[in-house]
């Protein structure tokens, strides 16, 4: 794969928006991207990231230098032009609940075969006031049912950049750091019962809350 355009080895309409989306945070919202080397090359994964803005979901893929899918609620399937895009770039409909609908994770299980990532938002939708909120439990179901590893992500100035209620604001930087890989073993606990995935998500949120933005000296 190349390194410098990754993009080649994307199916063609996923290749070109990630692209796309590259040069749009890097001309007007390039901030520090730390922990790349943290993203698997090889085999499935999982990163599973706080939500504050639209902005999100592009920004924290257009690093990650494999294909990988997202979720969508299922209300944006309208038909047309965005249900067509939605569908091609491997765009996964779920309920707004975000982890109890069937259909859903039998397709993440499918990208999960294929050795693609899945991107997922542990808290469900974008916060309101750009501060980490309580996680799901959809998150922890999903990632105890595909065993694989989850990234952490963490993705700071977004919200001040396009949060909820507020108009998008060029030039603001968006620092975007993942964190080492979580094995199954350590966020799944099979023994948990009722709260196995609520736990789940709830270890895989720790993580995400430990990660802090690069810190650099000041000479």
């Amino acid at each position: 794969m190349s390194r410098a355009f990754p993009q080649v080895e994307f199916e063609p309409v996923y290749g070109f928006f990630h692209y796309l989306a590259s040069v749009i945070y890097g001309m007007f919202f390039r901030g520090d991207v730390a922990g790349l080397e943290n993203l698997p090359r090889h085999g499935s994964f999982l990163i599973a990231a706080n939500h504050i803005s639209f902005l999100d979901p592009p920004f924290i893929g257009c690093q990650v230098p494999r294909q990988i899918a997202y979720f969508a609620r299922k209300t944006l399937w309208k038909g047309g032009f965005a249900s067509w895009w939605l569908d091609t770039v491997g765009t996964i409909p779920v309920d707004r609940d975000g982890g109890q609908d069937v259909s859903a994770i039998k397709r993440v299980l499918k990208a999960l075969k294929e050795d693609k990532g899945l991107i997922l938002f542990p808290e469900g939708t974008r916060s309101p006031d750009g501060q980490l909120k309580e996680p799901k439990a959809g998150v922890g179901l999903i990632a105890c049912r595909a065993q694989v590893p989850v990234v952490p992500a963490r993705i700071y100035g977004s919200f001040e950049a396009f949060g909820k209620g507020q108009p998008l604001r060029l030039g603001t930087p968006v620092t975007v750091v993942f964190g080492s890989p979580i094995a199954p073993q350590d966020f799944d606990d099979p023994q948990a019962g009722k709260e196995r995935y609520q736990l789940a998500s709830q270890r895989i949120f720790a993580r995400i809350a430990q990660l802090q933005p690069p810190q650099y000296a000041v000479i």
